[in-house]
Order: structure tokens, then sequence, then C-alpha cells
């Protein structure tokens, strides 16, 4: 499935998107394939301390935060973008029940994932309708 094949493909086309991965060759995948389907791509943040600074300033409609960028958890990030009200996924190996208890209802995709369900969890998050059930890929 591609940004052009979901129903909310007009909200996603030329959305600003913050990439927190700090993987460089997933990173520099995941960017590729939002920017073939039309989204625009803000980073990527490979570090807390990036990532922290494009969520403060940055203006993205939705984030795709990797929970452990090098060794030091997303969370920050992640109220940031809440007090921001920007809609995020985290992205992770991890457990659910690793997430805070504040985060335990925020959509995540489970690595590795496919392509299909990411556009299909962003279309979601995207669109008016914010029901976004877990799907580990």
């Amino acid at each position: 499935m591609t940004v052009s094949d979901h129903p909310a493909q007009d909200m996603l086309r030329a959305a600003p998107v913050l990439v927190a991965e700090d993987e460089f060759i997933i990173a520099l995948a995941l960017g590729e394939m939002l920017e073939d389907h039309g989204v625009v791509v803000v980073g990527p943040a490979g570090r807390l301390e990036r990532a922290v600074t494009m969520a403060e300033t940055a203006e993205i409609s939705l984030a795709l935060l990797d929970v452990n960028l090098r060794g030091k958890p997303i969370f920050p990030v992640a109220e940031i973008l809440a007090a921001r009200g920007i809609p995020f996924i985290f992205m992770t190996g991890y457990a659910r029940a690793d997430l805070p208890p504040r985060f335990a209802d925020t959509p995540m995709l489970f690595k590795p994932f496919n392509y299909s369900t990411l556009v299909r969890v962003m279309a979601e998050l995207a669109s008016p309708r914010q029901s976004v059930a877990d799907d580990p890929g």
C-alpha cells in the first residue's frame, strides 16, 4: 500500500513528519520511502538532543519515534509533541509494557514492521477519527 492507496492520502501528502531514528540505514530507508510517497521528512534526528530541538521548533504534523536513541529514551520528545498536540508513533523492538503509563495507548509499531502497516497507521493518525490498533507488522 502506498500513501496514494489510502483514503487519508491527501492528509499525508506534503505532511511534514519528524523521523527520530538512530540507525542510519533504517533512517535513510524510511526517509526515502516516505519521500517517494509525498511525505516531507523532517530530520532524521539520530540523537535525543536534536530530536528535542526539532520537536520544540519544527513545523510538523506527525512524528515517528524510535523508543531508544543511542541509549537514551525518546520520552522527552514524546512529552513535547503531546504538549503541542502533535500525534506520534513509537517504533521499537521493546514491549508495550516498557513504555511509561502515560504513553500506554500511543500507537506503536514493532520492529521490523512493513511499510504498508506504517502508512496505514500514519494515515489513521492524520485522519480526524483517531482509532489506531496495535499491529505488530
